[in-house]
């Protein structure tokens, strides 16, 4: 290994082979969604990527994935090497599980570690993820009271050993799960793209002539780390608390949340929070942990690399047995609808520290029914009305869909945004084309963002059952119907999810649900809450909002304070009036 002083030039140096370490795991991600079977990977993005020291610490993310993943596999490689020393690691070698409390926080998620080698020296590892379409059990929904309901649960083990894959294990997974074929391609391709990220790493370390990633890796973390700290460090210090109900299963929840800022660090303490809840909506404290830090870094060091070192100063904390810290075996088929809300938790806190204020709260949690058909299926769920064609053979497949994000000081919210997720809505065609399913619409939810000097983002709408008349049975647990994204600085609120059936059929937003042959569920998803007082927004913006069909000339008027000509355009006597009498109540 050629030996460099610390110079301007070992600087420049150093960042190049960091630049190139984040090309690197990037390929690796691309590789996954190239090679991935499921829609959930290949379409929505549903996975992370990444490279890790010989001790687990990650060093570099790739851009492609979610933060729920990528920060819970922050802490899941060490789990790996307790059970399988890297000493004991060979070329080829792969692991798997899809412990909760271990990885992703639910069994839908498969990780894959695997050690990298130069000149027959471990060097690093890669570890990747995805959300497989199934895992046996009852499916992604919230209706199971154990965990031991939710799936097949893969204890950490050999996925392949010097190149030869584990077929006992493989057989396993193909005789519990609904699409098997889907299943088993996900698993080799998470094993492919960590070979990819092995292959790309041994080549760049070979290129710049460097034996370890010791001294880059700690230039890495450490130099990430303290950024960090000097970002935290421009905070106020001190305790500020926020906290937010949400729906629930059967029952409202509180999170609250308690946020330290200090001199080297911040912690968030969840005491307050509702205790775990008897159907599958827990969520475990490495995902609470992951989806915490991802909405401290957000606000506070944006910029900074996401690694260990980034993510060292924020530490979380919850009480045994809460919502937010589930103990085995509870179910948490659907963590997602509470994790997700954490994000908007933690804003509350830091909207009291951060000059200029934090976006409003979003519809945040993302609505992902999973959906299920074909003759032996539905005879199993108990539905009745209307009959598949014998030729459709029992299918799952999920579907991601969002609502609008939060507004933001200075800028409206997005509209049908995945945030805090960051997975990517499956196309409709895609979905189509893997299951018998019938998209009948899709569009804008009109007046769903809240009203605000800057609008909150919009919903919307979807309707969609079985195809050619066939009913399908879906698994749902979909949030912000009876409590909206709140605004911020006078923001109103957004609109509130919805969920029907075409035909005026009652069906609910939450568990076991069938359409019937025929119908077609239509869901109206929520609006994220605007920042600012309404009648403070440019008059000339809000009639683009009714040209553009995002608000009706009735809120114009009545939120806004704004009134409009026959043309569209503006009137600015009447607004004048408006929002003079506004201002004097």
């Amino acid at each position: 290994m050629i030996s460099r002083p610390n110079t301007a030039l070992s600087q420049i140096h150093t960042q190049i082979m960091w630049s190139r370490l984040i090309a690197v795991v990037e390929e690796q991600a691309q590789t996954l969604v190239r090679t991935a079977f499921s829609t959930t990977v290949r379409e929505a993005g549903d996975l992370s990527a990444g490279v890790f020291d010989r001790d687990g610490n990650m060093l570099a993310q790739a851009v492609t994935g979610t933060p729920g993943h990528v920060n819970s596999m922050a802490a899941a490689v060490k789990h790996f090497l307790d059970a399988f020393p890297l000493e004991t690691m060979r070329p080829g070698d792969h692991y798997i599980t899809n412990d909760p409390w271990l990885t992703c926080g639910h069994l839908h998620d498969l990780t894959v570690v695997s050690p990298t080698f130069l000149h027959a020296e471990p060097v690093g590892l890669f570890a990747s993820t995805v959300h497989v379409v199934d895992i046996g059990g009852l499916g992604m929904g919230p209706d199971g009271r154990q965990v031991y309901e939710e799936g097949l649960s893969i204890p950490l083990l050999p996925l392949a050993r010097e190149g030869r894959m584990n077929e006992d294990l493989l057989r396993l997974v193909r005789a519990n799960v609904r699409e098997p074929l889907q299943v088993e391609g996900d698993v080799y391709a998470l094993a492919a793209c960590n070979d990819e990220g092995s292959r790309r790493l041994v080549e760049m370390m070979e290129e710049f002539d460097i034996a370890n990633l010791d001294r880059l890796g700690e230039h890495i973390t450490e130099t990430s780390r303290q950024a960090t700290i000097e970002a935290i460090g421009k905070l106020k210090r001190g305790s500020y608390r926020n906290s937010l109900t949400m729906d629930g299963y059967d029952r409202p929840l509180t999170l609250a949340a308690e946020m330290t800022i200090g001199e080297h660090g911040i912690h968030v303490d969840y005491t307050g929070t509702s205790p775990a809840s008897a159907f599958g909506i827990n969520v475990v404290l490495n995902y609470t942990t992951a989806y915490t830090a991802f909405g401290v870094k957000c606000l506070v060091a944006p910029e900074v690399p996401n690694n260990a070192g980034s993510l060292a100063p924020i530490t979380v904390s919850a009480p045994e047995g809460c919502l937010l810290n589930a103990r085995r075996p509870r179910a948490v088929a659907a963590r997602h609808t509470v994790g997700h809300m954490l994000p908007d938790v933690v804003f509350g806190c830091l909207h009291q520290v951060m000059e200029g204020g934090v976006p409003a709260e979003g519809a945040s949690s993302l609505w992902i029914p999973q959906i299920y058909g074909g003759a032996d299926v539905l005879d199993e769920l108990g539905v009745e009305e209307g009959r598949p064609r014998p030729d459709i053979r029992p299918f799952s497949t999920a579907i991601f869909h969002c609502g609008g994000a939060g507004a933001r000081p200075g800028r409206d919210g997005l509209d049908v945004t995945a945030f805090p997720s960051g997975v990517r809505t499956i196309p409709v065609e895609a979905t189509e084309s893997v299951a018998p399913v019938l998209f009948r619409r899709r569009e804008f939810r009109e007046g769903s963002g809240g009203a605000g000097q800057f609008r909150g983002g919009l919903g919307q709408v979807i309707e969609l059952g079985g195809a050619e008349g066939t009913p399908i049975a879906m698994l749902c647990n979909f949030e912000r119907v009876a409590n909206p994204a709140r605004g911020r600085d006078g923001g109103g609120n957004g609109a509130a999810g919805r969920v029907t059936l075409v035909s005026g059929k009652p069906i609910g937003p939450k568990g076991r649900q069938s359409v019937p042959g025929g119908d077609y569920i239509r869901l109206e998803t929520p609006g994220g809450g605007g920042f600012g007082r309404p009648a403070e927004r440019d008059p000339d913006q809000v009639a683009l909002d009714v040209a553009d069909g995002l608000i009706t000339r009735e809120a114009a008027e009545h939120h806004y304070r704004v009134a409009l000509h026959a043309s569209g355009a503006v009137d600015e006597k009447q607004t004048a009036l408006l929002r003079g009498a506004h201002a004097a109540e």
